[in-house]
């Protein structure tokens, strides 16, 4: 297969499905009607309801949707044959995944821009809130450990049998580690200038990314810290404990907003990598339904279903973009229509990446299936690299391409974490806390508990920990956790949808399928880490499974009964 006709051909079938499905949603359930004030004007706090223009909003919520899944998730699926990635990348993107970002963030906008948590409490009771939260609080730990342990790979300098550091295989994450902090400087100092000083947004935009240039000129030649995974995991932890608590607008939307700048320029560097290579795609079209486990790094993804549906993950739908969209972006909305661009468009973006992660492995399939190059970053970046070298005008630029796309790749993983960890914070808070409190509101042993430090020290705590045991041993439960949260999402909107008497008929089917999948995959689970325990850490991953699969299962029968309510009344 043609890459380049692979990726043209789907992006043309997703820029189709937002013309046309996406409008059709937005029609049925009235978005824009009567142009009601949002809830980031209604409700403006200068902390997380503050309104964002529209391409801000848009990179925020793109790069903390992104992190590593639309990657990660492709790369490894690719063992199936491309066919059946493209299929579900193309089919779960238009009518699965952005249908359920595109629902999440209308349904919280029209609920003063909370959770879906909250969704869930109006439309179906009380209990199901709570047992929501507890789901949606693991689900994030496991996005904190995964992605954590990810960025930590990302920095983690390379060191001998005597304990000394190999400079030479060391460099490459030594730059993405200067460049990373150097990059959260400047976001500060953007926000300060676009938030407290008035400055035009158009010119801070210009200096930004001239800024993001010149750090990433300076990472490449001067890189001095070379730390081991842990020492990073812990400076990791520390960072996304203070971007959590801190208001919106001094890191998280300035930093997500130029982080966009760089996830746009790696994308239309691999698209003039792909198109200007050209190459047909090493491969397979479909390898059978069984991973033997002789791609890759030689673990077998097991059956294509549901290894394929969960695997990829963020590639063609995600819960943990319920909780992004209901989380921070429902909160700096500034006119509802905004929604259809930045949620169902963001999702056929995020779509359009997995195609080209895709590609990448494609390109260098003859590395990957005998474990020579298997890490996704690695395998993504390397892949792209290597086309965009085989044109005449980029053909001495290889090594600066890898280190900009590891860059952009580690940035995503930042992104999701900063949201993650304030998501984590809202759910750890909200759980304790009545409808209408806030933490403020608390006594004895709830307002310690509901301290946003205290709350946000938990977190974090708890998702390092779980992910210094790696992230290859996270991203299956992560995955089947996430997937599974992206069917709660998609009852939570259906539940709501019906209750204002919209149409929600479009949410069943996913709703359905995505329930059936990611219950056999946990069940999977389960039954590999009890079978397979080696220590803690699988009883640890067992009893998580468990939890999850116990509280989808209560969830969804609460939510069937009262969308079979609504229905027969």
């Amino acid at each position: 297969m043609n890459a380049a006709l692979l990726l043209i051909v789907g992006i043309v079938i997703l820029i189709i499905g937002y013309v046309t499905y996406g409008k059709w949603l937005a029609d049925q359930w009235g978005v824009g009607e009567g142009n009601l004030e949002t809830p980031a004007h209604e409700l403006e706090d200068g902390n997380d309801y503050v309104p964002a223009k529209a391409p801000v909003l848009m990179g925020h919520h793109f790069s903390s949707i992104a992190g590593a899944g639309p990657i990660n998730g492709p790369i490894q699926a690719a063992v199936f044959g491309w066919v059946p990635v493209m299929l579900w990348v193309l089919i779960g993107g238009i009518f699965f995944g952005a249908v359920h970002d595109f629902g999440a963030l209308f349904a919280s906008v029209r609920n003063k821009g909370q959770s879906i948590g909250e969704v869930i409490a109006t439309s179906i009771g009380s209990r199901a809130k709570k047992l929501f939260i507890i789901f949606s609080y693991l689900t994030l730990i496991l996005v904190v450990a995964a992605f954590a342990s990810i960025v930590a790979n990302t920095f983690t300098a390379t060191f001998d049998e005597a304990g000394a550091v190999d400079l030479a295989a060391s460099a490459a994450n030594a730059r993405t580690a200067m460049i990373s902090i150097l990059f959260i400087l400047i976001a500060i100092v953007f926000g300060v200038m676009v938030y407290r000083r008035n400055a035009s947004l158009a010119v801070s935009t210009v200096i930004g990314v001239a800024a993001i240039v010149a750090c990433m000129a300076i990472g490449y030649n001067w890189h001095p810290l070379y730390l081991k995974g842990s020492t990073w995991m812990i400076i990791v932890g520390i960072y996304i404990a203070i971007a959590s608590v801190t208001p919106v607008w001094i890191l998280l939307q300035p930093r997500d907003y130029l982080s966009s700048f760089l996830l746009y320029g790696m994308m239309i560097i691999a698209v003039v990598g792909i198109v200007g290579a050209h190459p047909s795609l090493e491969i397979p079209a479909f390898t059978g339904f069984v991973d033997s486990a002789q791609y890759g790094s030689g673990s077998s993804l097991g059956s294509l279903f549901p290894a394929l549906f969960v695997t990829i993950a963020c590639g063609a739908i995600s819960g943990f973009h319920s909780l992004v969209g209901s989380g921070t972006t429902a909160k700096q909305l500034d006119k509802e229509t905004d929604a259809k661009p930045i949620a169902y468009g963001g999702m056929l973006i995020e779509c359009a990446l997995a195609l080209i992660s895709l590609c990448a492995v494609g390109y260098i399939w003859a590395e990957y299936v005998p474990g020579g190059v298997t890490t996704p970053t690695a395998v993504f970046a390397t892949g792209i690299a290597r086309m965009c070298a085989t044109i005449p005008f980029l053909s001495g630029a290889e090594n600066v391409i890898y280190s900009m796309l590891i860059l952009a790749v580690s940035a995503f993983c930042l992104t999701s974490l900063d949201t993650a960890t304030r998501l984590a914070r809202y759910m750890f808070q909200e759980f304790w806390l009545e409808p209408g409190q806030t933490y403020k509101d608390a006594t004895g042993v709830k307002a310690v508990l509901t301290n946003p430090y205290v709350a946000t020290i938990i977190t974090v705590v708890l998702g390092v920990a779980l992910g210094m045991t790696g992230y290859a041993k996270i991203w299956p439960l992560f995955g089947a956790a996430n997937q599974l949260l992206a069917a709660l999402g998609l009852l939570a909107v259906a539940a709501w949808l019906g209750k204002v008497g919209k149409n929600n008929k479009m949410f069943l089917l996913p709703m359905a399928f995505m329930l059936v999948v990611t219950i056999v995959s946990l069940v999977q689970t389960i039954i590999s880490n009890v079978t397979n325990a080696v220590d803690m850490w699988n009883w640890i991953r067992a009893a998580i499974a468990t939890l999850l699969v116990v509280l989808a299962l209560v969830l969804a029968v609460e939510g069937v009964q009262t969308l079979t309510k609504k229905k027969n009344a």
